[in-house]
């Protein structure tokens, strides 16, 4: 993994960002060479945002439909400064897999449990509210402390091992499709150059598949059968679907589960806030402010989750995409988004990705999932974390021993009173109070830049040359 380094002009304290003279309007292109650009941010975000609802279950139109609404939901609440795309987050992986187990062991399939997780997801959209408001009233460094490394760190680790069980057993279906997937992403992210490098995951996806498809291990009957344009919503797929006959100690266990995994996402966002801006040289955490970008994120996260799309994230293959090509006009990455849009009103094509072989969706689950532990190990590093300090052993050790001691000891979640809570949710919260309680805290956001971005659940992020 590669991390673009933010400029030494720029601190988060005295909001200085140089390099006035970076490209930025794009009109001078003409409409052809700007749709060209459009559909090459599409094509970026394309391979990570489609792999969300194939491992989770969700809906391929209406994540699209959501990943292109959601960006214009952002550029509405960053006045229309920041070119960034919002795509499917990888983040709440975990959180979905928690509630479907849980509502599997209730008796509920796994599409009627899905919904209960997007209730949890709508409410993690509600905190980026709050911690926008309090970023406004009070600076980033008094609300920070209270979610450190020390507690960040570990939640990511364990997010990332918690799912390497499903991602084995989808790989044990075709283990040489598995392992194909996994060496086309490793070549191209290492060895690759220009947009090869900046697409790893949906090249991994198309090399296997399509190998799979020559070897006839592929069902293309539901593409033959489905419709060229249909609805990218349904409403049994919806929040609201629940609320015709609700299951309160699921929804409460989903909220639990899944609202957590927002304080980790929260310092993926200010990452990739802090990236596009030095990728730019625009200080977007002054004008229009880290405020703004929370809540447009969250806004956007919680529309799309009630409409039974995954939860958004601002995505480092669009800023990848905007380092390569040196256009930092916003109206570019709003056509990739209106592309999406089209896009997610045609069932052939959502029926053309739910047709891919599970070892693909294994082999290349087993990369994101080990890059997100990977991810939680960088951020411990960057921070400089002192595990000689008793405090920080033993936050961290009941925050791994807990997620994946329920994980896989207590099969997913226990009961706890009317509501039975994730391995996850159980560790997230167990290690904020911890660092809250115990003495000794020694995190100070802002005074280290390099361990304050260190969260970011992308793999292919494109060095400065």
């Amino acid at each position: 993994m590669v991390i673009r380094p933010v400029r030494k002009d720029y601190t988060f304290n005295t909001h200085i960002m140089t390099n006035e003279s970076a490209i930025y309007d794009a009109r001078q292109l003409g409409r052809g060479r700007m749709l060209t650009l459009g559909l090459q941010h599409m094509f970026a975000m394309f391979g990570a945002t489609v792999l969300v609802p194939v491992i989770t279950g969700l809906s391929m139109s209406a994540t699209l439909l959501f990943a292109g609404l959601g960006t214009l939901i952002f550029h509405l609440c960053t006045k229309f400064r920041i070119p960034a795309f919002l795509g499917s987050s990888f983040a709440f992986l975990g959180g979905y897999a928690a509630v479907v187990s849980m509502g599997g062991a209730q008796g509920l399939t796994a599409a009627q449990s899905l919904p209960y997780a997007c209730i949890g997801v709508f409410t993690a959209g509600i905190f980026y509210f709050v911690l926008a408001a309090l970023f406004a009233a009070f600076g980033a460094k008094k609300v920070m402390r209270f979610f450190p490394p020390i507690v960040t760190g570990p939640i990511i680790i364990a997010i990332g091992l918690t799912l390497s069980g499903s991602a084995i057993s989808s790989c044990q279906q075709n283990w040489w499709i598995a392992i194909l997937a996994i060496l086309i992403i490793i070549v191209c992210n290492i060895w690759g150059k220009g947009m090869i490098k900046i697409i790893p995951i949906l090249l991994g996806v198309l090399g296997s598949y399509i190998v799979a498809a020559c070897f006839g291990l592929c069902d293309f009957s539901a593409v033959r059968d489905a419709a060229w344009f249909g609805l990218p919503v349904q409403w049994e797929n919806t929040a609201f679907a629940v609320f015709k006959d609700p299951n309160w100690g699921l929804m409460i266990s989903a909220v639990i589960a899944i609202l957590p995994i927002s304080l980790a996402t929260t310092m993926e966002h200010i990452g990739d806030i802090c990236a596009i801006s030095s990728t730019t040289g625009r200080n977007f955490l002054a004008e229009p402010g880290l405020h703004r970008t929370l809540m447009g994120d969250g806004l956007a996260t919680m529309v799309a989750s009630l409409f039974g799309a995954p939860a958004n994230t601002t995505y480092g293959e669009n800023t990848g995409v905007l380092n390569i090509t040196k256009v930092f006009d916003p109206k570019v990455v709003r056509i990739a988004a209106v592309f999406a849009i089209i896009l997610s009103f045609c069932p052939k094509f959502s029926a053309l990705i739910s047709a891919m072989p599970a070892a693909t969706i294994g082999g290349v689950s087993l990369v994101l999932y080990g890059m997100i532990s990977a991810v939680g190990v960088r951020n411990i590093v960057e921070n400089k974390v002192d595990f000689t300090a008793s405090r920080n052993v033993i936050i961290a050790a009941l925050i791994l021993v807990l997620a994946i001691g329920i994980k896989y000891g207590a099969g997913d979640a226990v009961s706890i009173g009317f509501t039975s809570l994730s391995g996850l949710a159980i560790a997230a919260i167990a290690g904020v109070l911890l660092n809250a309680i115990l003495p000794g805290k020694d995190y100070e956001f802002g005074t280290n830049e390099q361990g304050d971005i260190a969260v970011d659940f992308e793999i292919n992020r494109v060095k400065d040359k």
